[in-house]
This record gives structure tokens, C-alpha cells and sequence, in this order.
């Protein structure tokens, strides 16, 4: 189906389905030069001040804020989970913590094991009441693990981030689209997938959202084009999870590199702060091999000049094993998945690491298990040892 403008096609708008055969199918329902609102950064929660009651001591939450030498003092974003007494009869409730900074902290009255942590987060609120009595409080983080008895400040209502519109500029619809503006459905609307292409129409990136049209024009581009906007495309939810799904401001740039297709040279993402580079990651795809059991043997070159933060460490694993443009692995547990087999190297191989001291120095304080001690770049060398690998540190 020719476009035929002077300028190109971006985006893709397509419902994807399950046939009669229980295979995946995909529905086009139009084509669009531009998505404005894709791009953004959260808008941040208001700051609260919560107290975590009766942290266990030994957990790595408490060991990271009592540390006698450098406490941890900001935590970073953590889940926070409250399970019901009766699973069978009740769901978990679950918030985030955005942004945690610890502000005080002081032993739990009448228990020495126990400390009481008092931090400031912005809360992402439940979809549920608190749980009272709270059986068991869990809280998570990248780096740290640990539970409580109690939480004070939590319960209440708390307002909700503002909901932010996408606009589809310059579409030429389908007729499934047609007929959705012509007698929108008056539940919370389609789930479509908006597919980002390159130059070369191949899809970078794929979002979903929910299709519930505020309103269509002829577009500001002219011809017989459409734009549309989409008021909440989290589908009108107390909460827009599809925000956190949409690519920040920072991976705009990025895209734009993509754009001219897949990179074919190694460490275009090093000039990339760690949003970027995480976003570079999620580009990636597994590599050249087909489907099977990839190759092993031989010796392969890590340039670690770059590998400062832990998307920069894996990225450059994927370059050394698969070329440019490729992962072996987006984390700990998927780079263990490619060690075992599939479409990429797989052990015995030798990987020599060259300026190790990079990583190694930049993730000291990156700690993923306080019982081991082992950071981030302990942890994968481990990992790969122990899968077969002969790694050379240089």
C-alpha cells in the first residue's frame, strides 16, 4: 500500500489478536507520519513521609542504612507489597516508592533486632484499601531486600498523576480505524499496538495503548490526512501505567540513531547518559543466529572503556559476543538464559575483558546480594565462569 507524500511513515497503528488456530495475528488499522507526546518523563509524585516499623536488622535494607561507614541515604525507587492473611480470599496490595530517601532512623522500642526507618518517596497509590492487619509488609529495590511490621503514613488517599494525551499526527486510516471514529465503543476502548518504524519500515519499538479517540481533524499536514488525539491512553484507570511505558525524554535521541537502522558500529550508545542507554538496550534484539542452538567456541573482545553503569556493561557484552545492535542479555537472568543455548554463543568460550578496572570500579558500590558482598561486575563474572566461559580480566 504506497504512502506516496514527502514525507515518511513512522508509526504503524495495529490490533493484535489470537485467530481461530491460536496463533497471533496482527489487524492494520492506519498509518501515521508522527506521534506528539510520546516522548516524556513522569511528571513526579508528591513527596510524603512514611516510617517503615520494625525493619528487620539483618535484612539488606536495614544493613544499607546502618552501615557505620557511607550509609546509604537515597534508595532509589522501591515496591512496597502487603499480603493478605487469607491469599484465598484476599489480593495483595502493592504501591511504588518513588525517589526514597532515607531521613532518620532509630531502634524499634523493645526489640534490638528490629529498627524503625523513617524515609521521604512519592507514592504511587494502590488500587485497593490497606490491608489492617497487615500480616506481612515486603519491600524491594534494585539492590536491596527487606520486610517491616508496620507502616505509618501510608493509608489514605492520595492524588493520582496527571493524565498526559498522545496526539497522532498525519494518519491515513484503515477501515477498522474509520469505523471506530465513526461509532467509537463506549467501553474503555481497543488496546492497539503503536509500532515505530525505521527508515527502512522495520519496527523498533512497540507500545500498547488504549484507542479511545478525543477527536479527529484533517491533519495540519494537509492532503487527506487525519490527526487524532487520544485524551488518556491509559484507558481512563485511577492510575496511567501506560506512562511508565512510554520512552523518556532522553531516548528521543536515541531513536533517532536507530532510525537509519539497525547501528553497525560498536559503542555508538557510549556518548549515552544511563536512561539513554537503557533505552538503547531495550532496541537490541538477540542477535544474527536463527532459531536453535547458536555457536560456541573461539575468543571474543570486550571493550570495557565504556562499561561505567550496569546497561553499559551488558551492552558492551552483547557487542564482544553478537556485533552492534545486538544483547546477550538486558539483565542477570536473561544473560543466564543465553548461556544455556538458543540464538546466540554458548559456552566453552573465552571472552577477554579488556580495562576491566572500568566496570569493576564504577559498580564497587553496587551490591546485589549483601550475604555474598558480590557487585554487579562480581556478579556476572561469576555468572559467566560458571557457566563454562573462560573470562580473561585486562
Amino acid at each position: 500500500m504506497a504512502w506516496g507524500r514527502d514525507f515518511p511513515v513512522r508509526y504503524l497503528l495495529v490490533r493484535e489478536y489470537y485467530d481461530d488456530d491460536d496463533e497471533k495475528a496482527g489487524e492494520l488499522w492506519g498509518r501515521c507520519a508522527e506521534v506528539e507526546g510520546l516522548f516524556m518523563d513522569p511528571p513526579p509524585l508528591p513527596r510524603e513521609v512514611l516510617t517503615l516499623r520494625g525493619c528487620q536488622r539483618e535484612s539488606g535494607l536495614a544493613q544499607a542504612v546502618l552501615r557505620s561507614t557511607d550509609p546509604v541515604r537515597l534508595l532509589g525507587d522501591m515496591g512496597l507489597f502487603i499480603h493478605p492473611e487469607d491469599a484465598a480470599t484476599d489480593s495483595p496490595r502493592f504501591w511504588d516508592l518513588e525517589n526514597v530517601a532515607v531521613l532518620a532512623h532509630r531502634p524499634t522500642p523493645g526489640d534490638p533486632d528490629r529498627v524503625d526507618i523513617t524515609v521521604g518517596a512519592g507514592v504511587e497509590d494502590d488500587w485497593g484499601p490497606q490491608l489492617e492487619p497487615a500480616p506481612q509488609i515486603d519491600l524491594s529495590a534494585t539492590d536491596w531486600e527487606g520486610s517491616c511490621l508496620s507502616i505509618d503514613g501510608l493509608s489514605g488517599p492520595r492524588p493520582r498523576r496527571q493524565v498526559q494525551s498522545l496526539h497522532l499526527i498525519g494518519c491515513e486510516p484503515a477501515q477498522p480505524l474509520l469505523a471506530e471514529l465513526r461509532s467509537p465503543r463506549q467501553e474503555d476502548g481497543q488496546v492497539i499496538g503503536l509500532w515505530a518504524l525505521d527508515r527502512n519500515g522495520r519496527c523498533m519499538a512497540q507500545y500498547d495503548l488504549h484507542f479511545r479517540p478525543g477527536g479527529a481533524r484533517p491533519s495540519v499536514l494537509g492532503g487527506a490526512l487525519i490527526d487524532i488525539t487520544i485524551p488518556d491512553p491509559s484507558g481512563g484507570g485511577r492510575h496511567e501505567p501506560w506512562l511508565a511505558g512510554r520512552p523518556d525524554l532522553a531516548a528521543r535521541q536515541v531513536w533517532d540513531v536507530w532510525y537509519d537502522g539497525i547501528p553497525t558500529q560498536p559503542n555508538q550508545w557510549a556518548p549515552f547518559d544511563a536512561p539513554g542507554r537503557s533505552e538503547w538496550l531495550e532496541l537490541t534484539s538477540v542477535g544474527p543466529y536463527g532459531a536453535g542452538i547458536g555457536r560456541s567456541g573461539g575468543t571474543y573482545h570486550l571493550d570495557g572503556r565504556h562499561a561505567t553503569d550496569k546497561h553499559g556493561l551488558l551492552l558492551a557484552l552483547g557487542e564482544a559476543l553478537l556485533g552492534p545492535g545486538a544483547n546477550y542479555g538486558r539483565g542477570l537472568d536473561s544473560v543466564k538464559d543465553y548461556l544455556f543455548g538458543g540464538p546466540s554463543v554458548v559456552p566453552p568460550f573465552t571472552l577477554v575483558w579488556h580495562h576491566a578496572d572500568v566496570a569493576r570500579t564504577a559498580l564497587a558500590e553496587h551490591i546485589l546480594s549483601h550475604r555474598t558482598g558480590r557487585s554487579y561486575f562480581d556478579e556476572i563474572v561469576v555468572l559467566l565462569r560458571t557457566y563454562g566461559v573462560t573470562v580473561e580480566l585486562r
